[in-house]
């Protein structure tokens, strides 16, 4: 089993966050988001992984240090990492096919802007299966449609009049990519183009129209990453999935209370140092942050960062920040948001 990995692009509605770091590297509950999604996702498929091929954009913006950090997650699920570059915007069936090396026997593709739980078998009379997830208001999502035998035939964005209820996730398997490949190849051959881009939607109606079978595979939990208000309620989310799995430890050994008290659930990363401060709950915090005089909950700070005399809650903290909340100079550059 392969898993693909398209996550070229830099996240603009997360700025001022990902103008530095790459959205699926913002860490929730104590990971970056990719990591954390290939990690679930090879724990729901049950068999070995034998490579993750990730696809960067811009090696400006996607450096060594992200590289090295992907490679280490892909060894540590015993896969190989392959990496390659999306140099130009295109679209989500254009990404698929700069790993085109990589494409070849049963494969997963999943976008890193996404979250999940979710426990089953793939069916293995499928041909593909499309990842959905049951949504209260189906016409904000792209949705699959169904026929009598529970098989996908037809995808509708954002449909104005009922279709169904499962919408559209971002991942999905194939037992043979290779397959899609080809399709994906006469879009970009023929020059097939929606929105400017080449979609991958394009590809799988193609071969939904050569009669191969697309099911359903539905997630308990689909948490997006997507902006601000969503990413801190998904690492809210996060945080009480692992807290009640109990398989990782979401304190490090090394905080140091000084007059302090932790609510959980929490994660708190290494050498944090909490002094007359409340944390929690449902607060994530980096490695190599102090906190001084400070109430915080349901809020993500990333790390090397020092908070004083501070009430915060729905906070979205970067790294390497200085806040006081009595201050009187401040510099605050480009995108920041104060409420």
């Amino acid at each position: 089993m392969k898993i693909i990995v398209p996550m070229a692009g830099r996240g603009s509605r997360l700025r001022p966050h990902s103008l530095t770091v790459p959205k699926p590297l913002i860490p929730v509950a104590g990971q970056p988001i990719v990591h954390r999604l290939v990690k679930d996702i090879a724990k729901v498929l049950k068999q070995p992984i034998e490579e993750i091929a990730f696809v960067l954009g811009d090696p400006a913006w996607f450096g060594e240090e992200v590289v090295t950090s992907l490679k280490a997650l892909a060894e540590s699920l015993g896969a190989k990492a392959s990496i390659y570059r999306q140099d130009k915007p295109l679209g989500t069936g254009h990404a698929i096919m700069c790993a085109e090396p990589s494409l070849s026997g049963p494969a997963v593709i999943a976008y890193a802007d996404t979250l999940i739980r979710a426990d089953f078998n793939l069916d293995p009379e499928a041909d593909a299966v499309i990842w959905t997830k049951k949504v209260a208001n189906p016409e904000a999502y792209g949705v699959v449609k169904l026929n009598a035998e529970n098989n996908i035939t037809e995808l509708v964005e954002k449909p104005e009049s009922f279709v169904s209820n499962q919408a559209v996730i971002g991942i999905y398997y194939f037992k043979d990519v290779a397959v899609l490949k080809g399709k994906l190849q006469e879009v970009l051959d023929e020059n097939i183009m929606n929105g400017g881009e080449y979609q991958i939607n394009d590809g799988i109606l193609r071969m939904m129209a050569e009669g191969k079978v697309f099911k359903t595979g539905t997630v308990d939990e689909w948490m997006d990453c997507g902006n601000k208000a969503v990413t801190i309620e998904t690492n809210t989310r996060m945080l009480g999935f692992l807290k009640a799995d109990n398989e990782e430890q979401l304190i490090a050994d090394s905080v140091t209370l000084v007059n302090s008290k932790i609510i959980e659930p929490c994660y708190i990363g290494e050498n944090v140092k909490l002094t007359n401060t409340t944390v929690g709950p449902n607060v994530s915090i980096g490695n190599n942050c102090t906190l001084e005089n400070v109430s915080v909950k349901n809020s993500l700070i990333q790390n090397h960062t020092s908070i004083k005399n501070a009430n915060l809650d729905e906070a979205m903290i970067g790294n390497h920040v200085k806040y006081n909340g009595e201050f009187t100079r401040i510099s605050i550059g480009d995108y920041s948001v104060l409420e």
